[in-house]
């Protein structure tokens, strides 16, 4: 598909949607930033100002047309201004994840050649000036809060306060020149370049322009009827290219208001100040938040459990029917209505979730049970598929068509199609630009035509139109026996109960699959404080007996599931072990985003997969690990392997009857 051309009169960069904002939304709240325990807020005329001295600073500094200004921070105002007013002068914002370790983000600032580097604070300095050997582009460092940064040699080093202090006083001198630069950018200038998780190697720049924010941004809006009224919250890494699209694309294109939390610590409460109505968060979350509730009701006395136990049941027999609008008799909905005073409208405020219009979740498949909880509350919660490499939106659920085992239909302008070998493949206006520095990847991902490779292996449902994904195409493959293997249907299931944190599942071309398991810390210690059992460790509580049963418990349920489906029964997990630490961003084993990087595990704890597979019960093991100062150790361990029941296929079983 050949570029357009940009529209005449059309809003054409993001620093353009927020001159519009400004003049049709200038006294509505813009931004929202909690610090110190109190809310601070911009209204759009405000923060148009700050982004505008912003941009002259950059100006006064240096920055040209084309360079790249790398940030690094948490969710804050001023970092996404930093973004916007890189825009203005031509230039183009490179978001790093904030958690990274030093040596990551030298191969990113090396990579893209990062002139100017904008810090949430002193750790993230730290980390610049650590590796700047390494990224011999980087000119001048800019920081957001300057606590602990007096002593610094400050030759190249500025607080962003002070840029725009010298931004307004340079405004007659610059103004001008910001203006040309702003009047120049086009549909197809560049707009943002997001590097991707890095699942399989080194991470890809992949570079998006005003055509496939602004595009993208005006559909899925459309779609969700988004208005200037919505209010999200900002607390997803901003090197991720959901909170790119939401807390920018979204909000510039609508402008609907983006409140920052205080920090990771305070973002639950500050959520259930701020009341959301439109709220993102990847499955991992919802895990999280079902298990504090999980937890929450184990230890809350026997009539408020019976009231839960017995409300929540009514819930998930009509909640999802009621949320859709579907037929229920009175007396049910009579009962929804009083579990909805006595427990559901009670337990949406805790979560924060009281306002939310449209929730979605996306980034890895989320378990059905995990996903039907939620919706069972009345939470408009539903499922889309996306890429970085799309602008997000690939598929999105329609009202009224959400279901847990689909990502919906193809999104407002976006064209799918399934190749001969299962995997998905779309295009649309969101399609990136190229991978940046690296032709051989971008033609090898994007053809002639616009059509790009997803990864993923699925199919479209007859009747529905609605995609189905079963797995990476590069993680589904055959049992020994001929039968689908497609770990992460497996991985979701488990994850579901609260005791499981993360799941790992081996089986291509084996007879058989077998698991490792990462339990919850926080789950299973509040269990294990319950029944007064003494742990010092992750370790030591991994490797306690009644730990071991209940895991065995949940996966031999597990297997009781997998069996019913024809096409995937083969994937029972026989074997499994609790492993002795838990999987880790900083150790390799996770991405950033916390996908698992299976060749990496695969290959760190073959020791532990060959005793999975040739009948041992127990194997020991030592592994290095990087602690949070950055140094390396070591950790040792001799874990205990369980067999597990598995159940006769479902389709086995008539068929014998």
């Amino acid at each position: 598909m050949a570029p357009e051309k940009t529209p005449a009169g059309e809003l054409c960069s993001v620093p353009a949607l927020l001159a519009r904002n400004a003049r049709v939304h200038g006294a509505s709240t813009a931004y929202r930033e909690k610090e110190f325990g109190i809310w601070q807020s911009w209204t759009w005329i405000a923060a148009a100002e700050e982004i505008r001295a912003m941009a002259l600073g950059f100006l006064a500094l240096g920055l040209e047309r084309g360079d790249f200004v790398a940030i690094i921070g948490r969710n804050r105002p001023a970092h996404y201004w930093s973004m916007i007013a890189a825009q203005m002068c031509g230039a183009i914002p490179v978001p790093l994840y904030q958690d990274a370790a030093a040596d990551e983000m030298a191969y990113v600032l090396e990579h893209c050649g990062a002139r100017f580097v904008v810090c949430g604070d002193q750790e993230q300095v730290d980390k610049v000036l650590e590796v700047h050997d390494r990224a011999p582009a980087i000119e001048q460092v800019l920081y957001n809060d300057k606590r602990g940064l007096r002593k610094y040699d400050h030759t190249n080093l500025n607080w962003l306060h002070d840029i725009q202090a010298e931004g307004r006083a340079a405004h007659t001198r610059l103004e001008t020149e910001l203006d040309a630069r702003i009047a120049e950018l086009t549909y197809d200038h560049t707009c943002v370049m997001l590097y991707t998780s890095g699942t399989t190697g080194k991470p890809k720049g992949v570079v998006l322009s005003n055509r496939n924010i602004i595009e993208t941004a005006k559909a899925s809006s459309a779609f969700d009827h988004l208005t200037d009224k919505d209010e999200v919250l900002a607390y997803l890494p901003m090197a991720w290219v959901g909170d790119f699209i939401f807390s920018i694309g979204q909000a510039m294109w609508t402008g609907f208001c983006v409140n920052c939390p205080e920090s990771a610590e305070t973002m639950m409460t500050d959520l259930r100040e701020i009341g959301p109505t439109y709220y993102f968060a990847p499955p991992r979350v919802f895990e999280g938040q079902l298990t504090n509730v999980m937890i929450r009701m184990e230890d809350a006395g026997r009539f408020k459990k019976r009231l839960f136990d017995h409300y929540m049941a009514v819930a998930r027999r009509v909640g999802p029917d009621i949320l859709d609008g579907k037929p229920v008799s009175g007396m049910d909905r009579f009962r929804y209505w009083l579990g909805d005073k006595f427990v559901y409208g009670p337990l949406k405020n805790t979560l924060g979730f009281s306002n939310v219009r449209v929730g979605y979740t996306a980034g890895e498949a989320i378990g059905p049970e995990i996903f039907d909880f939620y919706r069972s509350l009345g939470i408009n919660l539903k499922q889309l598929y996306g890429q970085t490499e799309a602008g997000v939106f690939i598929t999105q659920q329609p009202d009224g068509q959400v279901r847990s085992d689909t990502v919906g239909v193809p999104s407002p302008g976006v064209e799918v199609r399934i190749a001969d070998n299962g995997e998905v493949f779309y295009r649309s206006p969101g399609v990136f630009v190229e991978y940046y520095k690296n032709p051989e990847s971008t033609a090898s991902t994007k053809d002639a035509e616009g059509w790009v490779a997803t990864g993923d292996a699925g199919f479209f449902e007859e009747g529905t139109g609605h995609l189905r994904i079963i797995d990476r195409a590069k993680d589904v493959g055959k049992m020994a026996d001929g039968s689908l293997f497609a770990p992460k249907y497996v991985e979701n299931k488990l994850k579901f109960y609260p005791d499981i944190l993360e799941a790992v599942v081996f089986g291509s071309g084996r007879d058989t699959c077998t698991a490792f398991i990462n339990i919850d810390l926080t789950a299973v210690g509040n269990w294990a404080e319950r029944n007064n059992i003494a742990y010092a460790s992750y370790q030591e509580l991994a490797g306690h007996p009644r730990v071991l049963d209940t895991i065995q418990s949940h996966i031999e349920e597990v297997n009781r599931s997998v069996a019913e489906d024809p096409m995937l029964s083969g994937c029972q997990v026989h074997r499994f072990l609790i492993l002795h630490k838990e999987l880790d961003a900083d150790d390799g084993e996770l991405t950033r985003t916390r996908k698992v990087r299976r060749n990496i595990i695969a290959e760190k704890f073959d020791d532990l997969i060959n005793a999975l597979y040739n009948g041992s019960e127990t194997v020991f093991t030592e592994t290095e690990v990087t602690y949070e100062d950055g140094r390396k150790g070591s950790i040792k361990a001799t874990l205990t392997i369980r067999d597990a029941a598995v159940s006769e296929p479902q389709h086995k079983r008539m068929a014998a009857e």
